[in-house]
């Protein structure tokens, strides 16, 4: 019998998963990663690890906790820190992915001998078809669609990966959950990131590392002196709330100088850019982008990607123009180009670009 490793985070989607590919006749084991050793996180908390528990118990299957924390310090929450220090705003959901979930939970997999990792994200995985690459789509649930978080996977990730949901809606799930007797099949979702307690960056990474980040000037972008800032991580490119200014009409952070600890806000209107580079190019769709392609891209998890013409411009960068100017372009992010429903690849957006010179690919 085939055996499958399934991460159980303690939710609804991830019981459900391990339930289909039970029905499918593998041999499941649950796991569940510890990804935070104490202290008010909203991931791997001990009443998630009680429900995973449940679940296992209730489908008839193996649980185990795997303590991860040292990892995740080290690959999600110090990068994310640094980040945030150095002026971007990072999607550490990408970060865990790429390194918790997809290489250090499927090498874990291995061995335990298992065929296949399973998670419950809302993607689908299928074979390209001559070329033999593997294409990863869309969920074909619209509103619970995970595939900007998963444009990092490898051809050897989405090998050995399987995604029992990404032909469900999120309300067939829950009904699943409630055919088979699942605990969980109610339990409410977080929207925050998990390891950020009431979704305060600033006081997490203040309690975090011991640093007390400087206040400072809030200016316009004439250079005149609008207010205070409590610190530039506490905030992101588009806010526009929390500011503390009193001005006749709304203003939006639009830039943050961390040589001189200023905060710049200005207009909506100063929020919009057309082009945007990207590094840590992972491609899934195909090799290389030898010429010019239009595709849509999507530069936030909630944004509908946008048309735009996607060049690369070495073997891990790329340039995008788009069609219509986009707003709030934030360094830090994830840019995923779409083909219809196929992921094409993504990266790390690395600021507002201008027209580039391809280089051989």
């Amino acid at each position: 019998m085939k055996r499958a490793l399934v991460a159980m985070s303690g939710g609804v989607d991830s019981a459900v998963a391990a339930a289909l590919v039970l029905d499918r006749g593998f041999d499941c084991v649950g796991a569940t990663m510890k990804l935070v050793a104490s202290g008010g996180s909203k991931c791997c908390s001990l009443e998630d690890i009680n429900d995973a528990r449940m679940a296992a118990w209730k489908l008839g299957i193996a649980h185990y906790v795997l303590n991860y924390t040292e990892d995740f310090t080290r690959f999600v929450i110090d990068p994310f820190i640094a980040a945030y220090e150095n002026g971007e705003t990072p999607n550490p959901c990408v970060e865990c992915n790429r390194h918790l979930k997809f290489r250090l939970l499927s090498r874990r997999a291995r061995e335990l001998e298992a065929e296949a990792l399973v998670t419950g994200h809302y993607a689908r995985i299928e074979e390209a078809g001559a070329d033999g690459r593997l294409l990863l789509r869309k969920g074909v649930d619209p509103k619970k669609d995970q595939s900007y978080v998963l444009y990092m996977m490898s051809q050897e990730e989405l090998a050995f990966t399987r995604f029992p949901l990404g032909t469900m809606t999120k309300a067939e799930v829950r009904a699943l959950a409630e055919r088979r007797g699942l605990a969980n099949a109610g339990k409410r979702e977080s929207q925050d990131i998990c390891f950020v307690p009431g979704g305060d960056y600033g006081a997490f990474m203040e309690a975090y590392t011991g640093k007390r980040y400087a206040p400072g000037d809030i200016t316009g972008e004439d250079g005149s002196v609008l207010g205070r800032h409590r610190g530039l991580v506490r905030y992101t490119p588009g806010q526009r709330r929390g500011l503390g200014i009193a001005r006749n009409e709304p203003v939006y952070v639009t830039a943050k100088n961390r040589e001189t600890n200023t905060l710049v806000v200005g207009p909506e209107s100063s929020l919009y850019s057309k082009t945007l580079t990207a590094d840590r190019i992972n491609l899934i769709a195909c090799p290389s982008i030898p010429r010019p392609l239009r595709l849509k891209v999507k530069t936030r998890y909630l944004q509908t990607e946008q048309w735009a013409l996607v060049e690369q411009t070495g073997p891990g960068a790329v340039h995008v123009e788009f069609e219509e100017p986009q707003r709030a372009i934030t360094p830090g992010q994830a840019a995923v180009f779409y083909d219809g429903d196929i992921v094409v690849g993504g990266g790390t957006i690395t600021g507002r670009g201008f027209a580039a010179t391809p280089l051989p690919l």
